[in-house]
């Protein structure tokens, strides 16, 4: 009956993180509930993941990364490494996947990759070549990076935590430092010599590919009463005039699709879309106004320093999945969204009706310094630099310092892991690299709840016997394929499941059967675990994980680019991984 529940829990668990109608923490804690309602587990059992030190190492490395991105060090690296790359092509690819793969090796993968995104597009720009040459081996490149330390993914942390949880000894910091350098060192080959040539078949219209500054954005204008376009027809109008294109207009509340020789009145609302350029412009027209999602003259965009910003919607963002009007999202950061673009589609509903994705560009209007305290909200991706972040500042040396002090006590074992960290992110609070308001932000608490509930979902399904059951059906099923055959499975199941889960939900939902199939072999569990771990990480076949979908957009990239071009390179790094993982942790102990 237990096992039955478990079961019934975890198909209903992947279902409802396939649908990605409710947030993953909740769906966490849903679980975590039925099963103590059956029995399974006791309420101690079911909370106790969420209390464990991984849970509090976690927390400090996101706190560590949210000081050292404020600092602007990020910013200065990349822009220093792009430059090093010159005018050349052939050594910038190479150059832009390895430090990106370095930097993601310590720091989130996608903060990673963010960071890197418009010095990349500017490089493309310099060297006349399409930005989409450059961007995937860029996002490629952070998430082979992740695999080289403990703290490089949070599903390396949350394998680690299970394995403690199952009576194994937990992973170390640079255990599998090696596999991961040579999946990065190998990948990198790839994407220079097969990669790149899958990437530029196909049109190479730089001229257009590269200008990215042009995205047509969906916007609403509002034709005040007094206004001297009233009584013009569309074709006449100083919209017109513009370029901007009239999606639809609004009347007395009925909406239709308008003509050339349609006649504006005054109260009209238009659906328009139109590049940055020229809906600024539209500021400048009178009895003109942009339709913003704040009320208009509201006194917070009356300021002399006012600006208009691109920012661009990480997959972090509490936007994701949510209208604008469901956010609150003037009255939280006091910013007018002016319009939203999406790439390849033409949106055509009120801008408070849409439901927002990773990878949407908002245009904001607000003061300089409402613009800099989203700067520093996780979620909200710049689409230019502000001054400070070109430079190293005091603050970026502390934060670098104390996160280099933390990882070398970990590695020399001079101090556990979650006091190291720990320590190192009170310091740079201490010492106001970061700001108490930006570490309560910095701290992604639903992918905590997450790690710590299907760590207890993995307890579940060993003391229920679900793991044991489906192990047993696994090792008779696959026996005649051999003890690699088996891992090759394992492997090949952890990639599928990455597409509709996150990587560490699809990781910890197999690692217990995983564990169990290699105690009935009689071999390494820790062999299954760190496949398991790294399967997790190397699924680049589609463009849903965050680092790829932040360059979907830029890239200018289809469905498809991925699975021919990320297709090709999860295999050799599959392959490469059964090849030298046995090199590491002996099949038979």
């Amino acid at each position: 009956m237990q096992i039955a529940v478990v079961l019934s829990l975890l198909a209903l668990g992947i279902a409802l993180f396939v649908s990605e109608k409710v947030s993953v923490d909740v769906v966490t804690l849903l679980l975590l509930i039925g099963l103590v309602l059956a029995g399974v587990l006791t309420p101690d059992e079911a909370f106790a993941g969420l209390s464990s030190d991984t849970v509090v190492v976690l927390a400090g490395i996101f706190v560590l990364c949210g000081a050292v991105q404020d600092s602007g060090v990020l910013n200065v690296v990349s822009g220093a490494l792009i430059r090093a790359a010159g005018k050349s092509q052939s050594r910038l690819r190479p150059m832009l996947m390895l430090g990106v793969g370095a930097m993601a090796a310590f720091i989130h993968a996608t903060t990673a990759t963010a960071l890197f995104i418009n010095p990349t597009v500017g490089a493309a720009r310099r060297l006349k070549i399409s930005p989409s040459r450059l961007l995937m081996p860029l996002a490629f490149g952070s998430m082979m990076g992740g695999t080289c330390t403990l703290i490089g993914t949070s599903t390396n942390m949350a394998v680690s935590a299970y394995l403690k949880k199952a009576g194994f000894e937990p992973l170390g910091l640079f255990e599998f430092s090696l596999i991961g350098l040579t999946l990065l060192v190998i990948g990198t080959i790839y994407m220079q010599f097969v990669g790149s040539r899958l990437l530029s078949s196909g049109k190479e219209n730089v001229a257009d590919e590269t200008d990215l500054s042009i995205r047509t954005y969906l916007s609403e204008l509002v034709v005040s009463p007094d206004s001297a376009q009233v009584g013009k027809t569309l074709r006449d109008s100083a919209v017109a005039a513009l370029g901007i294109r009239v999606l639809e207009i609004t009347r007395h509340g009925v909406r239709f699709i308008p003509y050339p020789h349609t006649l504006l009145e005054g109260g009209d609302t238009l659906l328009v879309s139109g590049d940055k350029e020229t809906l600024k412009a539209v500021i400048g027209i009178n009895g003109i106004e942009i339709k913003a999602d704040a009320e208009l003259g509201d006194e917070s965009l009356q300021h002399d320093d006012v600006l208009v910003a691109e920012v661009l919607i990480g997959p972090q963002s509490s936007l994701v999945n949510r209208t604008l009007r469901q956010t609150r999202f003037h009255e939280r950061f006091s910013l007018a969204v002016l319009a939203v673009h999406r790439f390849g589609q033409t949106l055509r509903v009120k801008l408070g009706a849409i439901n927002l994705r990773t990878g949407d560009v908002l245009l904001l209007r607000g003061a300089r310094e409402h613009l800099e305290n989203l700067r520093n909200t996780p979620g909200f991706i710049f689409l230019e630099q502000s001054e400070a972040s070109r430079r190293l500042t005091r603050n970026g040396w502390w934060s670098v310092g104390f996160f280099t002090v933390a990882v070398a006590l970990t590695a020399t074992g001079v101090l556990p892991i979650s006091i190291a960290f720990t320590a190192a992110a009170l310091g740079v609070i201490l010492v106001g690299a970061i700001k108490m308001e930006r570490v309560y932000a910095a701290i992604e608490w639903r992918l905590l709840i997450l790690i710590g509930g299907m760590t207890a979902f993995g307890v579940a399904m060993d003391k229920s016997g679900a793991a044991q059951l489906i192990a047993r059906g696994v090792v008779h099923a696959a026996m005649p394929l051999g003890v690699m055959g088996i891992l090759t499975a394992f492997c090949l199941l952890t990639i599928g499941l990455t597409q509709p889960m996150s990587n560490a939900a699809a990781a910890l939902v197999v690692l217990p059967i995983a564990l169990q199939t290699a105690q009935q072999l009689h071999v390494n569990p820790r062999l299954f675990a760190v496949a398991v771990m790294l399967s997790a990480s190397l699924s680049m076949i589609t463009p849903f994980e965050p680092s790829c979908l932040l360059v979907y957009g830029p890239g200018k990239y289809k469905f498809r680019d991925f699975v021919k071009v990320g297709g090709g390179l999860t295999l050799v790094l599959v392959t490469l991984v059964l090849l030298v993982l046995p090199r590491f942790y002996p099949i038979h102990l």
